[in-house]
């Protein structure tokens, strides 16, 4: 949750004998893709070249969230938010074809694992997508992957934010299939989702441990995380994370997370079933790189919206 997290701190279903898609049939849909893909991010990375200040970097290893915060210079949200209204309202009306962080680009560059995530979870669900994208800012997954998205019937998206998001995401970009809540509990009280995505959101969050904790209580059996940062270190790195001008400039606390630790945590009643590197790519002080990974519950709840509430 890109914009909950700056403005806080820079905050089984499954159809008996029946599957949309077979192994053979993902691998070929997202091998190429992904090969292009990673064969770009490649490429970018040799390609940058200019000096570490005026680039996007994560520096700093700071004891708590507060000192990281003191030396944050932090950014003007509304102007942040509006620029992405603006972006994301030229996606949706076909004026533009890609948004991401505010800023507009020529060609969707799509989280292929994540799309295929999605779909497997659509799979396991006899065709129905119901998401509960935590910190989804305006619809910035939703928008990039439409086109895959307008072949499932039903498909649901809930984006839980802050109140200033849901009031423009509701006044500019809800419809029937996109939809907007400025909490978990207002989300499950209207539907029931079967995958909790969170791309690019945990790294920004004071206590990313808490709210990951609250979401895996939920009903939902499916979890997708994208664009997260991890190293091979024994524990969770705190750094500064520096936005350079040409995009906006800002800087704010970001955790880059141990591996080993994030895997011991969803051992705990759930299966990793796939793990991938992201594309993104940034300086840092210690080697890590961006991942992602999709699971699912390992004992399939009965979705109820009590058993959340009980639960925490």
């Amino acid at each position: 949750m890109k914009s909950i997290v700056r403005d806080m701190a820079p905050p089984i279903c499954m159809m008996e004998g029946k599957t949309l898609m077979n192994v053979g049939q993902l691998v070929k849909l997202f091998v190429l893709p992904l090969f292009v893909q990673g064969y770009r991010a490649l490429h970018s990375r040799k390609q940058s070249n200019g000096p570490l200040k005026d680039s996007l970097h994560l520096s700093g290893d700071y004891p708590s969230w507060s000192e990281a915060m003191a030396t944050s210079t932090g950014y003007d949200s509304e102007i942040i938010l509006e620029k992405t209204r603006v972006a994301l309202l030229k996606v949706k009306n076909g004026e533009a074809v890609y948004e991401r962080d505010s800023v507009l680009f020529g060609e969707i560059q799509y989280a292929w694992p994540l799309l295929a995530g999605l779909m497997w979870v659509a799979a396991r669900c006899g065709g129905t997508l119901n998401v509960l994208d935590f910190g989804g800012s305006l619809g910035s997954t939703y928008f990039q992957n439409r086109r895959f998205l307008q072949k499932l019937l039903p498909v649901r998206w809930n984006i839980v934010e802050q109140p200033r998001q849901v009031e423009i995401g509701k006044a500019d970009f809800e419809d029937e299939l996109l939809k907007f809540y400025c909490d978990i509990e207002s989300c499950l009280a209207e539907t029931q989702p079967n995958v909790i995505v969170l791309s690019s959101i945990l790294q920004y969050l004071e206590q990313p441990f808490d709210v990951l904790r609250m979401l895996l209580a939920t009903p939902c059996n499916h979890l997708i995380v994208d664009r997260t940062p991890f190293w091979d270190g024994p524990a969770d790195r705190l750094c500064v994370q520096h936005i350079p001008d040409s995009i906006y400039a800002a800087s704010y606390p970001s955790w880059i997370f141990s591996l080993q630790r994030f895997h011991s945590y969803l051992n705990e009643g759930w299966e990793i079933v796939a793990e991938f590197d992201a594309p993104d790519r940034l300086p840092g002080p210690v080697v890590f790189g961006y991942k992602g990974m999709i699971a699912t519950r390992q004992d399939p709840l009965n979705s109820t919206y009590e058993s959340f509430e009980s639960s925490v």
